[in-house]
């Protein structure tokens, strides 16, 4: 059975791709070098929650990128 998808993270979004934070977040930690997409269950999250908590896995570092008024 399948989770429904609680978490979906497109670096595309973020304002610190490409940058040295973009190097040290959660999404890069998981994906590897050329990060695109994160998508986790709920499970997937509690258990990713707890990982950073104890400083094992890096934090989550998206910033959502605001896109300019017309």
């Amino acid at each position: 059975m399948n989770e429904p998808i609680e978490l979906s993270i497109s670096c595309n979004d973020c304002v610190r791709r490409g940058t040295p934070d973009c190097e040290d977040c959660l999404v890069s930690f998981v994906l590897g070098d050329v990060p695109d997409e994160l998508v986790m269950s709920t499970s997937d999250a509690e258990v990713v929650q707890l990982f950073t908590s104890q400083g094992m896995m890096p934090r989550l570092k998206f910033q959502h990128r605001v896109a300019p008024e017309s």
